[in-house]
């Protein structure tokens, strides 16, 4: 497989309706990967209507005008397919790998929904699924140590009025307070052919794609008034950290520092995913072998670094780690910001820089092994940059990456001074 770049075919078409259609045929298994995203998450979200990005990633799969409540994954299961959707600040995302043969059938599936799911939604569905968030809410956000981290840093790496400041769960007041006419229109609003990008990978060719697109999705009609989303990608610097401790029923201190950055696709969000490679992944990077590893303050098994690929802010970097028996949240800080503040002053090593691109380059080709993976990626490079293609400069950009430039990031963007500091103390020790 080459090292870098997009090995396999795109083809892509713009049915009259605005519907983009991305195809990849891909002969190698009797398989094809669906995949449908939609350009709205949270970030879109209007005040008053946190949380109606997520919730209509579950109301999509409770029926439309031709397809009973259910019935959708029953019918993609039944056909030996696999199916699910996500939500995150910048988009809706549903999809489904399915045998070659069932192609139509999902494609059909997809379109009934997007042009259909408003005529069939009642009141009880909607408050049915309300109640199903609010329990998704308690159990990933609430009932789990350390569980509202990301709910605690977007409000603190975001301020006020900003698309990102709040998550994609959104606000149960919120939910609770729109009424079934506010969710149709919000779904009337976002869900249109001329807010959406089609991606077929597989055992496909785009010309059938492109006839069966048209068969099932032209008949829809374009939403000509779609609101722009607020523009995230300046967030003023204060000059001073922004610090919340919380005490919790947690089982050890666990800190997280974090950092806006750049925007995904921009070069420097290249220079980030390398840097928070070399800082924080795996037993070889930086925060291992200083905190768990040497200095021994860290749990082996919580520590590392990350990015959150947010395309239209600058998106955060996050450093974490958890304490050792007997070490204080104190000292736990202290270490994980003398690593953050070493990557502009100790140079990268060529063996860390060597070691952080060949994960990269294994994580990336994983993505790329699978036709669901494949599709995905090109409907984000449709989606968020107008160019499907755009998914081979991923890889090269990595590969690019130099010492000198994380140096130069860690010293332009990492500093003190602009820095968020999240601590959670267990309640015993309050």
């Amino acid at each position: 497989m080459p090292d870098s770049g997009y090995p396999w075919p795109i083809e892509t078409t713009r049915l009259d309706n605005g519907l983009r259609v991305v195809v990849s045929e891909d002969r190698t298994a009797p398989a094809v990967a669906v995949n449908l995203w939609y350009d709205v998450g949270s970030r879109h979200e209007p005040a008053g209507q946190t949380g109606f990005a997520h919730l209509f990633e579950h109301l999509m799969f409770e029926g439309s005008v031709n397809v009973a409540k259910t019935e959708h994954m029953k019918l993609i299961q039944g056909a030996g397919g696999s199916l699910n959707a996500t939500t995150n600040p910048d988009r809706t995302n549903y999809f489904e790998t399915v045998p070659a043969e069932h192609l139509e059938l999902a494609l059909w599936l997809e379109a009934d929904r997007m042009g259909g799911l408003v005529p069939a939604l009642t009141q009880e569905t909607l408050d049915n699924q309300r109640d199903v968030v609010k329990n998704e809410r308690r159990q990933r956000y609430e009932n789990v140590p350390y569980g509202d981290a990301w709910l605690r840093l977007l409000p603190l790496l975001y301020p006020p009025g900003h698309p990102y400041h709040h998550a994609t769960i959104g606000s149960m007041a919120d939910l609770n307070a729109a009424d079934l006419a506010t969710f149709q229109a919000f779904h009337s609003t976002y869900y249109a052919p001329n807010n959406a990008v089609l991606t077929v990978v597989g055992d496909a060719d785009a010309a059938e794609v492109f006839a069966l697109a048209d068969k099932y999705f032209g008949g829809l009609a374009a939403r000509p008034d779609i609101p722009a989303a607020p523009d995230g990608r300046t967030v003023p610097a204060t000059g001073t950290p922004a610090v919340e401790t919380v005490t919790a029923d947690v089982p050890a201190p666990r800190v997280y520092v974090a950092h806006r950055t750049h925007p995904f696709g921009d070069p420097g969000y290249d220079v980030t995913t390398v840097l928070a490679t070399v800082l924080g992944s795996g037993r070889g990077s930086r925060l291992y072998q200083r905190l768990a590893d040497g200095e021994r303050i860290a749990q082996p098994d919580l520590v590392g670094a990350y990015g959150v690929d947010l395309a239209h802010a600058p998106a955060p970097l996050i450093a974490t780690a958890t304490a050792r028996p007997g070490v204080t949240a104190e000292r736990l800080c202290d270490g994980l910001a003398e690593v953050v503040d070493e990557l502009a002053t100790v140079p990268v090593t060529a063996a860390e820089l060597d070691r952080a691109k060949a994960l990269l380059s294994t994580m990336w080709w994983r993505q790329m092994s699978t036709v669901d993976g494949r599709a995905d990626t090109l409907g984000r490079y449709a989606t968020q940059f107008g160019d499907p293609a755009r998914a081979a400069d991923r890889l090269p950009g990595w590969l690019a990456v130099t010492a000198e430039q994380i140096a130069e990031q860690a010293a332009a963007l990492l500093g003190a001074d602009d820095r968020v500091i999240l601590t959670y103390l267990p309640e015993e020790t309050s």
